[in-house]
């Protein structure tokens, strides 16, 4: 079979698997966030926390409960890191330095998981597992619940209530994230991932050294890394280790597990608002980018010219043997067009192309389908500007659901895809305008950016396009361990994670205290190919005037050369 054959094959598996799952998973979703039952257990953790779930929330309190929970998750995993050499299991591991651990708070509260440290070598086991994989579920229900209080924004009618977010929480928690990440676990056991407590240990002579390496519950944390689309890993390699991803059964299932919540949440979408084929109008938009942002990657990375690629089939350079071309592409493309960040092979030696394809879906703002809750939130942000950009372009009062999008509503979407540009291009230009930052770049070729060229202007860029998309995956060849990037693109992460919910969860507030307008033979069918098509130019066109000239510096200047 011939490697790209086996790339067609893989895609289409994995649309045939995601469609199985779509409507059971969509309307289970629908039911959970909507029902007025509560579990045993979970009013046992109501209880602890001192919460009452029937309290319906409007805006301003369901953002300051997002908020409060946050800020704690982010004290709580700093001081973990912090006193992590007076932990048990910390197998000789000292504590994190203060803006290293940070980063890493900020990083995976943020749902970013960016990683400037190498797992095996920094962190022990109680770290990993009761701190970063405890907030791999808990930043990933955080999410979910916006999109859930948005989209009660559209249904709502005259309350300007969005539910209750402790509720919907632990719901996520309890009912979602769990009982999938434990089914999910047992297959990756099966695939041969591995799942234990061991620690260091040694395996064997090298060159007369001693090589070593670490057990841990890998497992359980790689799953909730894919299912809640976080992305760190618990070694260095990340999904390009074999003790996290060992086989190409393993690699699709984690492709699988990235997109499966993203996608059925479209249809959760479409019956919680009534109509099911609004869901599929945002489910087709998001299909479409996805798709074809995973053919110009197989492109671009089996066709490249040059004697020695084409020599081995592909771009083969930063990739395992073991996934090839089409296994790494098609895990490069769903992990930027989502807000997952796990990576199985370098992208910084993709083609240049491909790595501005990398950049391109993050820039997109990780909607297709994108992250848990977030890509949901993001591409309905990006529906209700298409739905003003026709209502300007037909002189009529813009509606979507029924809601009429006025004054108020257009100015906290605007702000909304305005926040993750300013602070992407703002923390670029200084990293590359002050003194020192230059020297992280490790790529000297060229003449430029203190001797960096292109690709070293890429390298800065991408980390911070990953860092304010809440991506968290890394173009390599960039030393973000100092001081200056932790510290920045900790803060570009924070920043790019909860100042969008703001705006969110406004304009899900100003919806919920409308009254429902009527259908007339005037109104915007924002259920037909027509609205998603409309809704890909805008997507396209608003994030190419917006970036177009940092990506022309730095993988456009590349991939032409």
């Amino acid at each position: 079979m011939s490697p790209v054959l086996a790339g067609v094959l893989q895609l289409a598996a994995l649309v045939g698997a995601l469609a199985l799952v779509h409507r059971p998973l969509g309307d289970y979703l629908a039911a959970v966030y909507s029902s007025t039952r509560h579990l045993r257990v979970e009013k046992w953790i109501y209880r602890c926390i001192g919460a009452n779930p029937s309290v319906q929330l409007r805006w301003p309190a369901y953002l300051r409960s997002v908020l409060a929970f946050s800020l704690a998750g982010v004290l709580f995993l700093y001081l973990l890191q912090r006193v992590q050499g007076s932990l048990p299991l910390s197998y000789g591991f000292t504590s994190i330095s203060p803006h290293q651990a940070f980063n890493t708070a900020a990083s995976f509260v943020a749902n970013t998981n960016w990683q400037s440290y190498s797992g095996e070598q920094s962190m022990g086991h109680v770290v990993q597992t009761g701190g970063l994989a405890v907030q791999n579920f808990l930043s990933a229900a955080v999410g979910i619940a916006v999109a859930i209080a948005l989209v009660r924004g559209f249904a709502g009618s005259r309350t300007g209530e969005l539910g209750n977010f402790w509720a919907d929480l632990v719901r996520g928690l309890v009912r979602v994230l769990i009982p999938m990440a434990v089914i999910g676990a047992l297959v990756l056991v099966a695939c041969g991932v591995i799942q234990n407590l061991a620690g260091i240990h040694e395996i064997g002579q090298f060159d007369g050294g001693v090589q070593q390496t670490n057990g841990g519950a890998v497992a359980s944390q790689e799953v909730i890394k894919e299912l809640g689309t976080n992305g760190g890993g618990y070694f260095n390699a990340n999904s390009a280790h074999p003790f996290e991803n060992p086989n190409g059964l393993s690699n699709l299932f984690e492709i699988f597990l990235i997109l499966v919540i993203p996608v059925s949440l479209t249809r959760t979408f479409g019956r919680m608002v009534g109509s099911t084929r609004q869901g599929y109008a945002i489910l087709g938009t998001m299909g479409v980018i996805w798709l074809g942002f995973s053919a110009l990657m197989l492109w671009t990375e089996f066709h490249h010219g040059g004697a020695a690629l084409q020599e081995a089939g592909g771009a083969m350079e930063g990739k395992e043997t073991r996934f090839g071309v089409a296994g790494s592409a098609l895990f490069s493309a769903t992990t930027t067009l989502t807000s997952t960040g796990a990576v199985n092979s370098f992208h910084s030696s993709n083609t240049g192309l491909g790595g501005g394809l990398d950049l391109l879906g993050m820039m997109l703002g990780e909607i297709a389908p994108g992250g848990v809750g977030s890509g949901l939130y993001g591409m309905l942000i990006m529906a209700v500007i298409a739905v003003f950009i026709a209502g300007l372009m037909v002189g009529r009062t813009p509606e979507y659901l029924g809601k009429k999008i006025g004054t108020r509503e257009i100015k906290f979407a605007a702000c909304y895809i305005l926040v993750t540009p300013t602070l992407v291009l703002g923390f670029t230009a200084a990293s590359l305008a002050l003194a020192t930052p230059p020297d992280s770049i490790l790529n000297t070729a060229g003449n430029s950016v203190h001797g960096s060229g292109a690709h070293g202007f890429s390298e800065v860029l991408y980390a911070f396009t990953s860092g304010a998309n809440n991506n968290g995956s890394a173009f390599a060849g960039l030393n973000a361990n100092t001081q200056w990037y932790n510290t920045t693109i900790g803060l570009a992460m924070l920043l790019g994670r909860f100042l969008p919910m703001v705006f969110v969860l406004a304009l899900a507030g100003s919806l919920a205290e409308q009254q429902p307008v009527p259908k007339t033979a005037g109104t915007l069918r924002t259920e037909q190919p027509l609205f998603a098509g409309l809704l890909v130019g805008a997507i396209l066109i608003i994030t190419g005037l917006t970036f177009f000239p940092a990506l022309a510096l730095g993988p456009l200047a590349e991939g032409l050369a």
